[in-house]
């Protein structure tokens, strides 16, 4: 089988989708969110806040009040509650073996997003690997673990993950039926069919931190109901292989946003937020932003 294919700025930039003048907000891309938790509303925040900063028709977001407070206080332009949306971002901060434990406004989110009979949804959906379990997968999913996620999903040891990435993400698309982007120095994309293997390194050392992968969630929600608000425009849909593109392309568009933050240094993951509409503009500009 072929190598991944390296994905740089200058690619990610075909997959950035810019405003025109015949935009509207839901034509721009509607993106529902429902992470975050009592316990742990940051990654409710930090998600929400990194897909605005992306650039986003509109987001709606859905949790417990204590994380719905915090989203709303830190951004006042999110919408709360269901609604018609075109990508769903869901699990960050949420730590639940099965609905019966997430709290009714999640629980309802995680349905509509798994695109169940009834729910009126069946649009891609962004999965942090610990709502896998409670998530209808598919092709329209995107899983986004780290080594210690993947390890446990494939069920073999974490060393085995690490030793070889590339072949790991591979094997958890395939079991999954999604495009799986698999965190790491280097990030790996890959389609179920492995037809897609992309690898971007954009991204620094000191990006290893908490809350990071909560921000990139946003990025990647983002990049996807932008894109997903026009296809459904011109009659069009997502194919795995666009997914998978729009994933390395938030690892990319991540990856930038953190070097600009560190600056060589150590940084909050709010710094690499604030850094995102640079690098998207850079993109949508200039056609790079290394």
């Amino acid at each position: 089988m072929s190598d991944p294919v390296p994905f740089r700025p200058s690619d990610a930039a075909a997959w950035v989708t810019a405003p025109h003048g015949e935009s509207t907000k839901y034509r721009r891309g509607v993106l529902g969110v429902a992470t975050g938790s009592d316990r742990y509303p940051g990654a409710a925040v930090l998600g929400t806040d990194a897909a605005v900063h992306t650039g986003v028709g509109m987001v709606r977001y859905v949790g417990p009040s204590r994380a719905t407070e915090h989203v709303l206080s830190r951004r006042p332009e999110v919408v709360s509650g269901v609604g018609r949306v075109q990508t769903w971002l869901v699990g960050s901060g949420i730590a639940a073996d099965s609905l019966d434990e997430l709290d009714q406004a999640t629980a309802e989110a995680f349905r509509h997003a798994s695109g169940r009979p009834g729910s009126g949804d069946g649009v891609p959906v962004v999965v942090d690997a610990g709502a896998i379990p409670l998530v209808g997968l598919g092709p329209l999913a995107v899983l986004t673990p780290h080594a210690g996620e993947a390890a446990q999903l494939l069920g073999e040891p974490r060393d085995a993950v690490e030793a070889d990435p590339a072949a790991a993400a591979l094997r958890a698309a395939r079991q999954t039926g999604s495009v799986v982007l698999l965190k790491g120095e280097h990030t790996h994309v890959v389609t179920p069919d492995g037809d897609v293997r992309l690898v971007a390194s954009s991204a620094t050392p000191w990006l290893a931190t908490a809350g990071a992968g909560d921000a990139l969630g946003g990025v990647l929600g983002a990049l996807v109901a932008t894109r997903q608000g026009a296809a459904e425009a011109a009659g069009a849909s997502l194919s795995p292989s666009d997914l998978a593109h729009l994933a390395a392309t938030a690892a990319v568009v991540h990856g930038l946003a953190a070097r600009r933050a560190s600056g060589g240094g150590p940084f909050p993951v709010t710094a690499l937020v604030e850094r995102l509409p640079g690098v998207v503009r850079d993109l949508v500009v200039d056609g790079d932003a290394g």
